[in-house]
């Protein structure tokens, strides 16, 4: 009998192991970190590549896929609205901008904080540099981004971008998911 009290307390503590495994690192936003969520354990920590971003990772690519996709974590400003429409912009289908009908767009609570979530897919106009730098942009075909707008009310904005080869972002999306839906107001 005190074997098997063993054995099923070792299944017990390798089966919380693996489940505490499958979560990464606990991100803790802004100065007060009071915003947090787990990122995925699969997705390799990066240094970020510019100084505003917080956090970013890289998501193993896909089985055909020629590069791995980018997870980047910030708080930044402007309207919720007007970002979403930046990252619209981001994106062509067919040589033209990317049809705001084509976008996919939800707004949910989770952990009391109000997440705009965006779903994209087309040509990827990537500025590695962002925006304001002046860098030259590379389009890539076939991308997809999920992306989530963290409205944290007194403590700012937080926007997780998501994005790579489409297969790659296929592959990612339930981690993405799990990603956003631990975030919490502390």
């Amino acid at each position: 009998m005190r074997i098997s009290s063993y054995v099923l307390a070792l299944t017990l503590s390798l089966a919380a192991t693996s489940l505490f495994a499958a979560e990464g690192e606990t991100l803790k936003l802004g100065d007060s970190g009071k915003i947090t969520l787990q990122a995925p354990a699969t997705w390799q920590k990066k240094k970020p590549a510019i100084n505003f971003i917080e956090y970013e990772f890289a998501i193993p690519k896909a089985e055909g896929d020629e590069s791995d996709g980018r997870v980047t974590v910030m708080g930044a400003g402007g309207s919720i609205a007007a970002n979403v429409d930046r990252w619209i912009a981001q994106f062509e289908l067919d040589g033209k901008p990317l049809p705001k009908e084509k976008a996919r767009i939800d707004k949910t609570k989770i952990g009391g904080l109000e997440v705009h979530l965006i779903d994209l897919s087309g040509t990827y106009k990537d500025q590695r540099g962002g925006p304001f730098a002046g860098g030259k942009t590379v389009m890539l075909d076939d991308y997809r981004m999920l992306g989530a707008i963290i409205d944290g009310g007194e403590q700012g904005n937080y926007f997780v971008k998501a994005y790579g080869p489409k297969k790659t972002m296929d592959a990612a999306e339930d981690a993405f998911k799990k990603m956003i839906e631990s975030v919490k107001l502390n």
